[in-house]
């Protein structure tokens, strides 16, 4: 009717039936005439809320114009029906990734290839990659350059005496040649682009049995071409790890984004959007009781301050701690484990570089990023957020190489902010403004206490969504809910999830993926595989396209039904068969 969403009968005979138009013998009939009413505001209204089960306190979405309009964008623009299946790998799908032009997207794999598609009406195959020649054991991670011209490759490296660490390859766009390689560890660090030409991989030492330092280095691109008088890489950040923890899945954020956000999920905030915005100028490790108050953060142990014990330093504290030791003054039960955690917090407080303080200034803010991974400080499973902002000075190779501006006396770098999940993360996401941070998460029993770090508590087998405001540093809304995930805590893998202006999609152990809308956090839809979705991506530049990735060894490509209506029109009419069909009525 009149250009509308192609509503189901069962749709259209609830709307009537609630209002008590008809009766229900002649609800049918007036189901074929539903275009008389179909702009009542009223009606969609109440069906909105009612056929999407949504609080009456949630507004409408800010940009919405109507009910109608907002009732048509979650029937009709869903990318929810297959339109395609690729079956060009030969083994599981791990992760894809789409240029910003959105003309392209890389797949990699448990095969050891990296492909690249030509987004185009029916996808296909431009180029694919082997990484087995480099001793790849697989390919799990891809990322494009902020221009299109480099892709960032990261998969398992199989190393001397079948060590396996990792490694990032930068391929040329251009010609698919190979520009550079990087070791990378431990490899689930993936890697990503900092800018154009400069990418951020990690490296782990150990220190102890359950303690290490993790490394992140900035790497150029173009290593291979480079003078031998020019850096290719420098050293960024090093920071301990306690209890067998190690630094994971590292990304960046662009703070100059914030002010200008695609959609405002605080629904107060939309309402004073129309004001004048202020700079989002604030101190990631500022100690304000509004801080201290959120329940779900935590402060990174190598920040933490001693105790005031008359001017003690930290190395008198140390030698205290093992006085104490001698002379049994300490509690004899103290495990191999808790004395090596306890000399090495000791040991970094006054080894540590204090943060950075009054740097974001409204005049460096829009320059300054974060850098976003994932960490803990109880068990080897990742359960905490780490943010550490890079300042522009940091944004070059150029410079000291190995952190030759430092003290001697200063070891390791502290984090400016740290997020406690309560949970083993699996998962992370920017928005497109990156002004919110998706984390899939499954969560640990309320209450539990974990006593040694290499046995990290049970975990749930539903995944909760969480959405943190990088703006604010506070989680927003509940967390998501639908999709849901069986493997253990020493099996458990990364399952990559995808944000888009309006919806955000995550892939589950369960055979789907899952798609809901960011304002109104409801489920909208899922798609079916045949085995575990690991990945999922959105277009940059049409959200109505979704492609999932599978165990099942296939990519598929998901539309909306409106951009199904719109792709059937226009493909041309079948001539030939209209012309015999002619021919056959005249004789």
């Amino acid at each position: 009717a009149g250009g509308g969403p192609l509503l189901p009968d069962s749709v259209l005979y609830e709307i009537f039936l609630y209002l008590d138009h008809v009766d229900v013998l002649s609800a049918g009939l007036v189901c074929r005439q539903w275009h008389a009413v179909a702009r009542d505001e009223f009606l969609w209204k109440e069906l909105f809320y009612r056929y999407y089960r949504i609080s009456r306190e949630v507004p409408r979405h800010p940009a919405a114009v109507s009910w109608y309009d907002e009732f048509q964008r979650l029937y009709d623009t869903i990318p929810c029906v297959e339109v395609q299946a690729l079956r060009e790998h030969n083994d599981q799908v791990l992760h894809l990734s789409f240029s910003h032009s959105g003309c392209l997207f890389a797949s990699c794999s448990k095969d050891c290839t990296v492909k690249i598609w030509s987004n185009e009406l029916d996808i296909s195959l431009q180029h694919s990659s082997n990484m087995r020649p480099y001793n790849w054991s697989y390919t799990q991670f891809s990322q494009f350059n902020s221009d299109d011209s480099l892709l960032l490759v990261s998969g398992v490296f199989v190393g001397p005496h079948n060590s396996s660490s990792g490694e990032i390859a930068v391929i040329s766009m251009e010609n698919f040649t190979l520009l550079s390689r990087v070791r990378n560890k431990p490899y689930d660090v993936f890697g990503c682009w900092l800018n154009e030409t400069n990418l951020i991989s990690g490296n782990l030492h150990r220190i102890g049995r359950i303690t290490s330092c993790s490394v992140l280095w900035l790497n150029n691109a173009f290593q291979g071409i480079e003078s031998e008088n020019v850096n290719v890489v420098k050293r960024l950040f090093k920071i301990q790890n306690l209890n067998a923890s190690t630094i994971r899945t590292v990304m960046v954020a662009d703070c100059s984004r914030y002010d200008s956000p695609d959609l405002l999920l605080d629904y107060e905030e939309q309402l004073a959007a129309s004001s004048t915005s202020t700079c989002p100028v604030f101190d990631l490790g500022s100690d304000s009781e509004e801080e201290e108050a959120k329940p779900k953060q935590t402060p990174e142990p190598a920040v933490q301050e001693l105790p005031d014990d008359g001017g003690v330093t930290a190395g008198d504290g140390l030698q205290q701690f093992f006085d104490d030791i001698m002379e049994g003054r300490v509690r004899p039960a103290m495990t191999e484990t808790e004395l090596e955690t306890k000399v090495a917090e000791l040991f970094v407080r006054n080894r540590t570089k204090p943060p950075e303080l009054n740097l974001l200034s409204t005049d460096s803010n829009s320059k300054t990023k974060y850098l976003i991974f994932t960490t803990g400080c109880l068990t080897y499973s990742p359960h905490q957020i780490g943010i550490k902002r890079i300042l522009p000075h940091q944004m070059t190779t150029a410079g000291p190489v190995l952190g030759e501006e430092r003290r001697s006396d200063e070891f390791f770098d502290s984090l400016d902010h740290v997020i406690d999940i309560h949970g083993h993360i699996i998962g992370m996401g920017l928005s497109p403004d990156h002004r919110y941070l998706y984390v899939n998460s499954r969560a640990w029993p309320r209450d539990c206490v974990i006593s040694d770090p290499m046995q990290p508590p049970p975990i749930a087998e539903e995944i909760d969504l969480h959405v943190f405001d990088l703006k604010t540093m506070k989680e927003v809304k509940r967390a998501l809910r639908a999709h849901r995930a069986y493997t253990p805590n020493e099996e458990c893998f990364f399952i990559f999830l995808d944000v888009s202006r309006d919806f955000v999609a995550s892939g589950a152990e369960d055979r789907h993926g899952y798609i809901w809308d960011r304002h109104y956090n409801i489920c909208l839809a899922k798609l079916q595989h045949d085995n575990v979705v690991n990945s999922v991506a959105f277009s940059p530049v049409e959200q109505e396209l979704l492609l999932t990735a599978s165990d099942d060894t296939t990519i598929k490509v998901w539309r909306s039904p409106r951009a199904v209506r719109v792709q059937q029109a226009r493909k041309p009419r079948p001539r030939k068969l209209l012309f015999s069909w002619l021919m056959n009525q005249k004789s």
